[in-house]
């Protein structure tokens, strides 16, 4: 959830180098279309077990000497750690304005939050207000959007506009067979005009017990290919979600248990539905309206 920030700073500092200090394991992959993203620090995830790793990811900050600091996440302890101890000339940590959360309804999102505090931060040079927060994007190329059709005719014999769906989520996120099988059913009644296309996750997991066609494929870029060339995209709140609304189809994100206000889908036709409200013939129509 990071590249409206960059797309914004992007923006402001058309010229601007811009590295990135994170914990993700994927943001070579994400990034690797954003040319002025020119350095990538990935902290281990397992510091205690990469030490000399850990600790030379914490020492190249305090070797570089920076403009400017931004803390992207407010609630993560390490990236208030980074601000701190980087050497910039100002350090933006990016904390929740309770004003602008009274003003801006979007405010709390965590893609858009960090936007709109640069957003205020800059106000008196540049007034970008009235501009609409960048989505998530990973900035696919013309080439591999023309692979991922390829890949996605060859899925099926019938070249009808497909439907894709994820079934997988960690933890309470994910819903169970039951819930799924009985959405899966109402989805299949549109099978006359769409195929139905499942994306896996990596741990080989389908909540409909593998009952529609189903793809998976190691490479990330490959798999934001073949969502951007389907029509719609359903799934509950996971990084396939978030790679979804990336990938620029129109995705409709489920949830239950996480706050839609904080890690909800937005822009063009996306949608979060909260499940606890909303039932399956709700999402159906939202299907419908969309497709």
């Amino acid at each position: 959830m990071l590249t409206p920030l960059i797309k914004e700073i992007s923006e402001i500092f058309p010229n601007a180098e811009i590295h990135i200090f994170t914990k993700g394991s994927l943001v070579d992959v994400v990034f690797d279309n954003y040319k002025n993203v020119t350095r990538l620090i990935k902290l281990p995830r397992k510091p205690f077990k990469n030490l000399i790793e850990y600790f030379s990811c914490w020492f190249s900050i305090l070797r570089e000497k920076y403009d400017i600091s931004i803390n992207a996440n407010r609630v993560s302890s390490s990236g208030k750690l980074a601000i701190k101890f980087s050497r910039s000339n100002y350090k933006f940590y990016n904390i929740l304005n309770e004003n602008s959360e009274l003003i801006i309804d979007d405010y709390s999102h965590n893609a858009k939050n960090p936007v709109y505090n640069l957003r205020f931060l800059v106000k008196n040079k540049i007034n970008r207000s009235k501009i609409i927060i960048p989505k998530l994007d990973i900035k696919l190329r013309d080439y591999e959007i023309k692979n991922g059709e390829k890949l996605l005719k060859s899925m099926f014999r019938d070249q009808k506009p497909v439907i894709s769906i994820f079934t997988f989520a960690t933890g309470e996120k994910c819903y169970n067979k039951t819930w799924w099988k009985n959405l899966y059913q109402k989805i299949k009644a549109l099978e006359k005009n769409y195929n139905i296309l499942e994306i896996l996750p990596a741990e080989n997991i389908s909540q409909i017990d593998f009952d529609a066609k189903s793809y998976y494929s190691r490479d990330i870029r490959e798999i934001s290919s073949v969502m951007f060339n389907t029509k719609i995209f359903i799934g509950a709140d996971s990084g396939m979600m978030h790679l979804a609304h990336a990938s620029n189809v129109t995705t409709i994100g489920l949830f239950s248990v996480t706050e839609p206000e904080f890690y909800g889908v937005y822009g063009d036709n996306n949608i979060s539905i909260d499940t606890n409200k909303k039932d399956g013939d709700y999402i159906i129509s939202t299907i419908l309206k969309r497709i």
